[in-house]
């Protein structure tokens, strides 16, 4: 997803810092949000990873993206029968390392209507969530499983890619479940057969759990 500008991210540093908002330190794989849940808080991610996901009416967990830099983690939300605010994404902690900032929902609202570069950040947020989204639906609706797979992976080396010697190393430990919840692919086992086969034709290796592309130019070339 594209980052926050440098002179939006310095604002909202300042803001943060000024305001006093404190920086919460969730353990690893925990939840700071739930689907459907209301939350009297915004979370914006100051250090590691987070992943937002909606949970499926069969159940399964589907990933809509994961969130590495510094930015809003829980402003999207709609409204129940109730009438109440609720989040639209589960969001969950996947590094020991990462930090959000907890901002009162109410006083952010409060702070947007008195401060029109805040207002212009949240909505810059809105414009780059949408572009993201759409681009994914793109990468991930054509060619069945196996393009879905594919196009994950070329996805995460947007996220976490790291130029090695032999390729482009994913320096995130994606589980089989990440990918079949990335890809919306209802079993791991579609998942481990894809991958084998990348792994036989030699378009992928597995290092210290984590996977390296050898030939990123074959995914790129499904894809388009």
């Amino acid at each position: 997803m594209q980052e926050m500008s440098d002179t939006d991210l310095n604002y909202l540093f300042n803001l943060l810092e000024e305001k006093n908002i404190p920086i919460i330190h969730p353990r690893k794989h925990s939840y700071i949000m739930h689907q459907g849940i209301e939350s009297e808080y915004i979370y914006i991610l100051k250090k590691g990873v987070a992943k937002l996901s909606n949970i499926l009416r069969d159940g399964r967990e589907f990933s809509t993206f994961y969130v590495t830099d510094t930015d809003f983690v829980s402003l999207l939300e709609s409204k129940d029968r109730g009438n109440i605010n609720t989040s639209v994404f589960s969001v969950r902690v996947e590094t020991s390392d990462t930090y959000f900032y907890k901002v009162p929902r109410k006083k952010l609202d409060e702070w947007v209507n008195e401060d029109n570069c805040l207002s212009n950040i949240i909505g810059n947020f809105y414009k780059r969530r949408l572009i993201h989204n759409i681009e994914v639906h793109k990468r991930m609706s054509v060619n069945g499983k196996k393009g879905a797979v594919y196009a994950c992976l070329s996805i995460m080396v947007d996220y976490f890619g790291i130029k090695k010697t032999e390729g482009i190393l994913i320096d995130f430990k994606l589980t089989n479940d990440d990918i079949a919840g990335f890809c919306g692919i209802s079993t791991r086992n579609s998942v481990n057969r894809i991958l084998h086969d990348l792994k036989e034709d030699g378009i992928i290796k597995i290092v210290d759990k984590k996977i390296l592309i050898t030939n990123f130019e074959f995914l790129e070339d499904y894809n388009k």
